[in-house]
């Protein structure tokens, strides 16, 4: 088996052994017709089943009901920032957001162009170290606006606003690793890069009555009801994520589901705040311990120099991708359904050599 690290990157994060080895064959000779997918045109049979197997599997791995429907479009997440509110941010309404963090300040910056985006709740006060609670939505918002895990800041929202009114969610850094309540969630999307695949695509999950009132007056590549309607291939559609995105589904089925997704999560970031809350003068986690997130675990070392030859001795010690992100520096280890407990194990006995090798 070829060498591998243990990946602890946010994104492109680490990938199923088992999805990516699948890969050599669709490069070479997809379904032995001597070309590779990728040379494939998407209007063919073969390409047309992979492509509905792929959003398959998202409604049945993520256990969700067919209220909703299942699209696959380019731009990564980012484009979704912009999209959302061209949609649904109509002439004369107002949509409610809630900022805590990076990429909450980057989809309200696009919303606001678009139209009349209200910041409801904000955590920047205490540099994004806590998820707002108990604010108020109106009910006439359009609709609330959440991103459910903090990447760079390490927050995560536990449990949603309790509120009638539409919630549209960023799920970019923990989607697939727990279940969610489709009747209160119109919208959810996520890049792949942090559980799915490779960059350059979003998957957008969709309740169909939300989708009808979408906006009629804007290009047609921007509008949610065109890609429904030529089932997410209006044009040519990014083959290579949905195929990878299709393997690592099904390596997510065989290996126990959400459920188990879940359990693993949980376990995972467990094992890793109890060995920093053991030495919290030394590993030390900004984020309040209730809403702190588990697939993004920030940590503060005592000085800049000791994070620095943390990290770089991590890495020789194969475990990669433990810095921080440049907005905030200090580091960070992404826990992503694809990581094995034994990465985990394997970060934890480091740290525990690092800091009796290391004194402050």
């Amino acid at each position: 088996m070829t060498k591998r690290v243990y990946n602890f990157y946010p994104g492109p994060c680490m990938l199923p052994f088992e999805a990516l080895q699948s890969v050599h064959e669709a490069c070479m000779n997809f379904e032995g017709k001597g070309m590779s997918l990728w040379e494939t045109s998407h209007r063919t049979p073969g390409y047309e089943k992979l492509h509905n197997e792929a959003a398959r599997l998202m409604m049945e791995v993520f256990e969700i009901p067919d209220t909703h429907e299942v699209l696959m479009l380019q731009g990564g997440g980012t484009l979704q920032f912009a999209m959302i509110p061209m949609n649904f941010l109509h002439a004369g309404t107002f949509a409610e957001y809630v900022c805590t963090g990076h990429w909450s300040e980057k989809a309200i910056a696009d919303a606001k162009l678009v139209g009349d985006a209200r910041v409801i709740a904000d955590s920047r006060d205490r540099n994004y170290s806590y998820v707002p609670k108990g604010y108020p939505v109106s009910p006439d918002a359009a609709y609330l606006y959440v991103t459910t895990n903090n990447t760079i800041y390490g927050s995560e929202l536990h449990e949603y606003p309790k509120t009638d009114v539409p919630i549209i969610a960023d799920m970019s850094s923990d989607i697939l690793t727990r279940r969610v309540d489709w009747s209160r969630v119109v919208l959810a999307f996520a890049g792949l890069t942090k559980n799915l695949g490779p960059g350059g695509m979003a998957v957008v999950i969709v309740s169909k009555d939300f989708m009808a009132r979408n906006n009629r007056k804007i290009p047609a590549y921007l509008r949610y009801d065109i890609h429904s309607e030529h089932n997410s291939m209006y044009n040519t559609p990014p083959m290579f994520c949905i195929y990878l995105m299709k393997e690592v589904l099904e390596w997510t089925k065989r290996n126990g589901g959400l459920a188990a997704m879940d359990e693993n999560c949980e376990n995972r970031a467990k094992k890793l705040y109890a060995a920093m809350d053991a030495e919290p003068g030394y590993y030390h986690c900004p984020v309040a311990k209730e809403d702190r997130s588990r697939t993004n675990v920030v940590f503060h070392l005592p000085t800049a120099e000791l994070e620095k030859k943390f990290v770089a001795e991590a890495e020789k010690a194969d475990m990669i991708g433990l810095g921080g992100h440049f907005l905030v520096g200090h580091c960070r280890a992404s826990l992503y359904n694809a990581m094995p407990m034994e990465g985990v194990d394997r970060l934890v006995e480091f740290m525990a050599d690092f800091r009796e090798n290391n004194p402050a």
